[in-house]
């Protein structure tokens, strides 16, 4: 049974069935998993009680229960993000740059429109670049190394920009700018709305901006709500927190 007053961010970590439900009432489980779902429904103008009804169809219909994150070592998480999250934005960020730019030259008459999509992609764009180069370099390697030396049971050097929280800080900062970027294209777009003269190309460019938006819903929700704070954990039980 799970309990309206629960953190949403939990509900998801330890229900990943619930996520689709989620997602579908625009329920906002990754940078703001820490508030209740009663919260969050209450917020939107829904029922707790109707979308715990769901949520609990759902798990309890679904073929197979999806992999619970928060029984993975961090390795494997990490192995899972990079996988399953950074290779698909290296792939689909350059491929939605094309449609854009071939939206906007094919429909001069939507200029306006698509001028403020496209700034508002390109600056989500670049930060998502910068942000997985970060993960990569700094903060996931880190965390492998934290991660061996518990196992390990050995102390080891704090890191050169000192605690975990620090990285972990500007990750949530730049998670917070990505959803921001999200809603905004979401606005610009009316929901995705295609105008009646809509080429194939601007179809698929919207199709592939719903679709970047549902990665990246889950992508922070696994940072956010199951990663940083195993790290934090992995910290002190290395003797740097």
């Amino acid at each position: 049974m799970i309990h309206p007053t629960k953190a949403i961010g939990q509900i998801a970590a330890e229900l990943p069935g619930s996520i689709p439900v989620l997602e579908k009432f625009g329920l906002d489980y990754c940078c703001h998993g820490d508030q209740s779902l009663e919260q969050a429904c209450l917020s939107r103008g829904l029922s707790p009680d109707a979308i715990v009804a769901e949520i609990e169809a759902a798990v309890s219909q679904a073929p197979e229960p999806a992999r619970d994150w928060t029984r993975a070592t961090v390795s494997e998480l990490i192995d899972h993000i990079l996988e399953k999250h950074h290779e698909y934005l290296r792939a689909e960020l350059p491929a939605l740059e094309h449609r854009l730019k071939r939206t906007r030259e094919a429909h001069p008459s939507h200029a306006a429109l698509l001028e403020e999509l496209e700034r508002t992609y390109f600056a989500l764009q670049e930060e998502l670049y910068g942000h997985l180069h970060k993960e990569e370099m700094i903060l996931f390697p880190t965390l492998r190394g934290l991660e061996e030396a518990v196992n390990q049971q050995r102390r080891v050097p704090p890191p050169p920009f000192g605690t975990v929280n620090n990285p972990i800080r500007v990750m949530r900062m730049e998670h917070d700018n990505a959803a921001v970027a999200l809603a905004k294209m979401r606005s610009i777009t009316g929901n995705y709305t295609l105008p009646a003269d809509a080429c194939a190309t601007w179809e698929a460019l919207y199709r592939g901006l719903q679709e970047l938006e549902a990665d990246l819903h889950i992508h922070i929700h696994l940072e956010n709500n199951i990663l940083f704070p195993r790290a934090v954990e992995l910290e002190a039980k290395a003797g740097l927190g």
